[in-house]
Formats: structure tokens, sequence, C-alpha cells
């Protein structure tokens, strides 16, 4: 019987133990941390959106990070194995929009339990507060790893330590040192996921205001980049939401491609309506409105919070009645209705991010086991590897697809 030592007690390091066991290997999980799957316990608000009922190809386009690396492993346990295993562990699932797919429970909790439940029927040791500091190896392949002062020995080792965005649930980035010490190189870490900071003071008076069915565009230079329809959120300092977190890679990605130029977004908040469909709109409204202040006039067009910056930046005065707004201040707030700019200063730090750019070089990895090209026995699965994926179920399914197909070849290959 083969030993495995997993380290990191996260959604693929659980993945791969499971997957180890079931394929005949003596398991112990390292987790740094006192208990494992806190990342997990705040995916989804809490819910944990474990993955997404969308088919193979949509998978892997969901995954702007290396997603082709990742058809192998999708092939081997897909979103529809992760259902069934969850399903025949008792926990049942269900599809929200979008194809997000959640427990039926809508708690993270039940996700960790089903984990913990498994790897107790399958034997598997688990030990927690363990921080992994070397893997040490023995005539050319892996033999183990140390932990503080003790040495455990394995036939196989899988680092599963995540990346390094919310370092309080243990994703420190530890182990991108433990690959580069093995011979790997590692991609150049940045936030995926990630809010985004405006230079824009007035955005603190939209802070908390959550807008649905809009289109955000990415401009470099003031050429479009990216855009993202859905929903978005203020924030104090920025911009957030699921499509912000979608087009904050390509942001980043800007930054370190073309430093010094401007990167801005440009928020569209009726992209159903072409811009003289809108400015119909907006007559209709008027005429049937004349005699009210503008202030109290946009209130079936826009939620109340950002009627007065949108007029605002329209250079209008609130009070102003509508039967006395004069065709061009009616043309510059349509303007600001469909051009809602903002300046993107920085994105907010890594350790913010919900999923890590970069890591440890898929180049140096077999995609069909996720074991290293470098070292035999050494294996690799989720974030600490260079994948990423949008919001809705992506990330987690390519931890748990890896996490299967590493702790299956760490069971079973020579």
């Amino acid at each position: 019987m083969k030993h495995v030592l997993v380290i990191g007690g996260g959604a693929a390091g659980l993945m791969a133990a499971v997957s180890a066991a079931q394929h005949g290997a003596q398991v112990t999980i390292l987790e740094k941390m006192k208990d494992v799957g806190r990342k997990l316990l705040i995916t989804g608000k809490g819910r944990c959106n474990i993955t997404n009922s969308c088919d193979l190809s949509e998978l892997v386009k969901n995954m702007p990070g290396n997603g082709v690396f990742l058809y192998s492993a999708f092939n081997a346990f897909n979103n529809q194995d992760l259902v069934n295993f969850f399903e025949q562990a008792g926990l049942p699932t269900k599809v929200e929009r979008g194809g997000r797919v959640f427990p039926v429970s809508d708690q993270a909790r039940d996700v960790i339990k089903t984990f913990a439940d498994q790897l107790s029927k399958l034997g598997v040791t688990v030990k927690t507060g363990q921080i992994v500091r070397k893997i040490f190896f023995e005539n050319g392949r892996v033999a183990g790893v140390r932990a503080g002062n003790t040495e455990y020995k394995a036939d196989a080792v899988i680092v599963a330590t995540g990346g390094a965005s919310y370092p309080g649930t243990g994703s420190t980035g530890d182990g991108y040192s433990l690959a580069q010490a093995a011979g790997h190189s590692i991609i150049a870490i940045k936030p995926s996921l990630v809010p985004l900071e405006v230079a824009e003071d007035w955005i603190t008076e939209l802070q908390g205001l959550s807008l649905k069915n809009v289109m955000a565009t990415v401009l470099s230079g003031g050429k479009k980049a990216a855009e993202e329809f859905g929903e978005m959120l203020f924030t104090h300092f920025g911009l957030s939401g699921p499509i912000i977190l979608s087009l904050s890679k390509k942001v980043s990605e800007l930054f370190v491609s073309s430093p010094g130029m401007e990167v801005s977004i440009e928020i569209n908040l009726k992209p159903a309506l072409a811009a003289e469909i809108l400015d119909k709109r907006l007559q209709r409204d008027f005429a049937k409105l004349s005699r009210k202040q503008l202030k109290n006039s946009l209130g079936e067009l826009l939620p109340a919070k950002i009627i007065p910056v949108v007029v605002d930046l329209a250079f209008i005065d609130q009070d102003k009645f509508v039967n006395q707004i004069t065709k061009e201040e009616r043309l510059r707030l349509l303007t600001v209705l469909q051009h809602l700019t903002f300046t993107i200063v920085r994105t907010r730090p890594v350790d913010e991010a919900i999923v890590t750019a970069g890591g440890v070089n898929t180049k140096e990895l077999n995609s069909r086991t996720m074991e290293s090209k470098l070292v035999p026995g050494l294996f690799f699965a989720g974030e600490v590897i260079d994948i990423d994926g949008y919001t809705g179920g992506f990330n987690l399914q390519a931890a748990f697809s890896s996490g299967y197909v590493a702790g299956k070849y760490a069971a079973v290959e020579d």
C-alpha cells in the first residue's frame, strides 16, 4: 500500500485525499490551520458554489487562466461526477441561475462535513496545525516532508496549499516556495477575481448599491479590452460584484502589460436599449412628468441612490423642473446613463482576491496526472498551479478535478 501525503486541506486537498484513498493508498492530510476547509466556508457567500452545470467546453472556456491544461482533468472527473459524489455521500444539490450548483441546504459547512465523513470512512488521517517547511527527496524522487520537527515519509506528496488570497484561511503562498525548492518555476502571482479601486471620490455616495443587468466595459487607452454583462456592486473604494470580479483579471494584466496607460471602466446602466430608443424613453418620461423636478422624475429608470450622481455628472441642476430641461441637457443625461465612467487606480491587494492568478508553471506538470515532470512522486492540485477561472463555480471545479486526478495517480502510479 502506497503512502500519500497531501499538503493542504482545502477543496483540492480534500478531494485529492478522498481520491487517493479510494484508489488504495494510505493517506495523511497535513493542514496548517486548526481545521480543514476554511476557504470553502466563505465561498458563494457561505453557501459554497461547488461547480457549474455547463458542458466541458464551457468549463474550459470559463477558465481563462490555462483552462486547456485542465481538459484532461475535467474529462477524468467532471461536474456531473462531482455532483454524483456529493449526492451519493448524502448531500443533495441544486442548480441556480447561470448554472451555479449549490448544496440544497445552502450551507458550506455541509460540504465540509460531507468530506469529513468520507475521509473518516476511508481511513484518511487528518493532522492539523502542521506547517510543512520542506519536501525531501531520495534517489531523485519524493521521499516525504518535514513539518516542524516531525518528518513524514511518503511514496508520493500532493501539494494543494492554495494560492495567496484570503491568508486568514491558510492560503499564504506556502506551496510556491515548496515548488521552487523542488526545481519548479512560478508564474508571477497577481490577483484574479478581485474588486477594483477607482479615482473618483464621489464613489462613496453609491456605497452599497447593487445593480443588475448592466454592461461593464474595460477601456485601455480608450480602446475596449473586455466587457461583461450582469450584476455589480459599488463599494466605498470602488467597484465589485460578479462582472467586476470577472473583468479584474484583464485589468490586472493591463496594469502589467501597459504600465502608465490609463485603464477605465464604463458602465452602461441601460444596455438593453440603443441610444435613440433610450432617448425616446426619456422624452416620454419627461412629457409625463413635466411639472416635476428632475431629481423626482427618474425613479422608474434608476435606483434612487444613483439619481443625484447621474444628474450631477450630466451637469444639470437636480432641482430644475423637467419642462425646463433643454435638449442638450437631456443628451448629456443620456450619455451618462450609457457611459458612466470610472478611472481604475489599482486592483485590491492579492490577499483580498477570491482567486490567485499565477503559480506553478503548467508546462512543468503532466496535465493527465498532475505529476511533476521534474520530480517523480510530486503532484500539484488546485490554486497553487497557474490556473484561474471566472465566478460561477469554475474555480472549485478546477480544484476538485485536479485534486481527484492528483490523488488517483499518486496512489496508483509507480
